[in-house]
Formats: structure tokens, C-alpha cells, sequence
């Protein structure tokens, strides 16, 4: 069984905002795949679903992206889940938006939800799909600039590195991450 976990924050007043990326990137596919991610359990919105001749779940944390790891931690436990089949989705300040990385595994960078999944898996063994939000234009504060909505512009943006996400993950659900990481890992001429 493979986990596409996307991180976010719960809740309405955070519904749309740039740090909910990894959320709608999850809400865009269960919408896509056809399925409805349940009422919380293991501390997540889960929807389970089977495409391609695999298991996957999909999992919005609802933990709060600070301590996304305690919803990951009970996920990995409760399906018997190794660290290389989970894939976390979210939002990256440093790649611009329209852009994607795709990651084997690596350190969690500035990533609070990533440093949380980090410290309670004890790991950083599991691939990333991140998708840029950035540049943090100057003089921002970079807290008030995730927390806010997406402009109609950057939404058409952010609705073209959705579409590359779902490629990535297509192909590393094939067991070709490296492919992806080849063709994903460049810079884009994508402009807001």
C-alpha cells in the first residue's frame, strides 16, 4: 500500500491559502479519482482507493501542519507502512510558483511539517512532491504570505503544477521516481 499524504492546515479560515497546497493537491484527486475523503480518523481525512492494480490512501493531516507528524506516525503504524511508499505533497517557499521538485528523501529544509514527520517517523526515507508557492516577495513576512489566499493569477499557476504532481506521482507509483525527478526537476518559464 502506497500513502499520498498532502499537507495543510484544517479548517476554513486556512482553506485556499498558499500553505494549504499539499490539501488541494489531495482534494483535486480524490475529486479526479472519484472518492470522498472520510471524517477524521488516525488524526487525517482519508479516502481509500485503488488505481492501477495498487492500494493507496490518500490523507489530509488534520493535526495542524506543525505536528503533521503525529497523524503520519499513526498512518505508517496503523497500515504497516514502509517509509519508501509514503509520498508527501506540500507547499515550497523556495521553488517559484509553477514549479514542482520531486525528492527520494532529504531533510525537511524550513518545513515545520516536514521536520514534525521527520522527528516522529525518525526518517527522512520517504519521497516529496514539492510544489512551489514562492517567490516571498521583499519585505513580506513569510508567515503572513503562506497563510493567504492564492490570487486568480496563481491559481492558474498553481492548477499547472498540480498537473505536473499528478504526472510525478504516476511515475513513482511505477517505481520510477527517478524518471521523474529527471523530467520534473528543471526550472519552468511558467510567469504570474
Amino acid at each position: 500500500m502506497w500513502a499520498v499524504v498532502g499537507l495543510g492546515n484544517p479548517g476554513r479560515r486556512y482553506a485556499g491559502t498558499r500553505h494549504n497546497a499539499g490539501f488541494a493537491f489531495i482534494h483535486r484527486l480524490a475529486r479526479r479519482w472519484k472518492v470522498k475523503l472520510g471524517e477524521t480518523k488516525l488524526s487525517a481525512r482519508l479516502a481509500e482507493v485503488r488505481r492501477n492494480d495498487l492500494n493507496l490512501l490518500l490523507a489530509q493531516p488534520q493535526t495542524y501542519m506543525n505536528l503533521s507528524g503525529a497523524a503520519v506516525k499513526q498512518i505508517m503504524d496503523r497500515y504497516g507502512m514502509e517509509p519508501e511508499n509514503l509520498i508527501l505533497v506540500y507547499d515550497d517557499l523556495d521553488l517559484p510558483l509553477g514549479e514542482i521538485r520531486v525528492r527520494k528523501k532529504g531533510s525537511a529544509g524550513t518545513h515545520k511539517g516536514v521536520r514534525s514527520i521527520i522527528a516522529a517517523t525518525g526518517t527522512t526515507s520517504f519521497p516529496r512532491i514539492r510544489i512551489g508557492i514562492g517567490p516571498l516577495p521583499p519585505g513580506e513576512d513569510a508567515a503572513g504570505y503562506v497563510l493567504a489566499p492564492f490570487s486568480r493569477a496563481e491559481r492558474l499557476a498553481l492548477e499547472k503544477s498540480f498537473e505536473s504532481a499528478e504526472a510525478a506521482l504516476a511515475l513513482i507509483l511505477e517505481g520510477s521516481i527517478e524518471t521523474a525527478m529527471n523530467r520534473f526537476n528543471k526550472k519552468s518559464m511558467i510567469e504570474v
